[in-house]
């Protein structure tokens, strides 16, 4: 239990080094792109889930006979949690999506500070050739997400398995988090998405207490426009600083 705790401990933290990085000079300047797809992403999925909210109930009111207008009250929060899912893995993959390029610049200006090679610069142009391996490994993230969306989908319909469900949510959205972010600065070594699920894998906790993090800060208004920056950059100093160190396993070699 204590391995449990001081890993997602230590994972939780480079969130809030994600925060310190982004305000550092020299870096800032590459926040700016991600942060404006954020704001710009979010805002609109506000306004697109109080639509669909408010379409879906007045559905549901003229659907229900009179006699079980009680009921609504017991609905509202389904449908509040319905739609929060949906808008917020949808429009959270098109805000990686549209941000993926900006954010591997990001992810290796980051990790030169990291490293203290400033005045390099090095690898820090957009060019074409990053552009379409950023989309690509981004279409496969999105792929693999929704592999797992759809299973639990079906899990949660399942009586008595569905009780689980809550939890299970959690953990798929805490690890899918982790996942996209951690893959920008481990996919700027060349490695392959299977090596980046890998190391995820090989640090369990830690990449969960990462996960969770972001996903709070995700959720929380105002500082949800942040997140993908701090995320990335949160991803960058957790590869620099822990999980470059289990490269040499000869399991996440292959």
């Amino acid at each position: 239990m204590t391995n449990v705790l001081s890993g997602l401990s230590v994972g939780f933290g480079f969130v809030f080094d994600g925060f310190r990085l982004i305000f550092q000079p020299g870096i800032r300047r590459f926040v700016i792109i991600p942060f404006m797809v954020n704001i710009a992403v979010f805002t609109t999925a506000i306004r697109v889930g109080l639509w669909v909210f408010d379409s879906f109930l007045q559905s549901l009111i003229n659907w229900l006979p009179a006699w079980l207008d009680w009921i609504q009250w017991l609905i509202w929060p389904l449908i509040i949690l319905l739609v929060m899912i949906v808008v917020y893995y949808s429009f959270t993959l098109v805000a990686n999506f549209l941000a993926a390029p900006f954010n591997s610049l990001l992810s290796q200006r980051v990790e030169n500070d990291l490293r203290g090679a400033v005045a390099k610069e090095t690898g820090t142009n957009l060019t074409l050739g990053l552009v379409g391996r950023t989309v690509l490994s981004e279409a496969r993230k999105i792929l693999y997400q929704i592999k797992w969306l759809v299973l639990l989908a079906i899990l949660s319909i399942i009586p008595f398995i569905n009780v689980f469900a809550p939890v299970a949510w959690v953990y798929f959205g805490a690890r899918m988090l982790s996942v996209e972010y951690v893959e920008y600065p481990i996919s700027n070594k060349g490695l392959f998405f299977k090596q980046v699920r890998l190391r995820i894998k090989a640090d369990r906790f830690a990449s969960i207490g990462f996960g969770l993090g972001v996903m709070i800060i995700t959720l929380v208004p105002m500082l949800n426009f942040f997140a993908m920056p701090v995320a990335v950059a949160g991803a960058t100093s957790y590869w620099v600083n822990r999980l470059e160190k289990q490269s040499n396993s000869p399991d996440l070699t292959d």
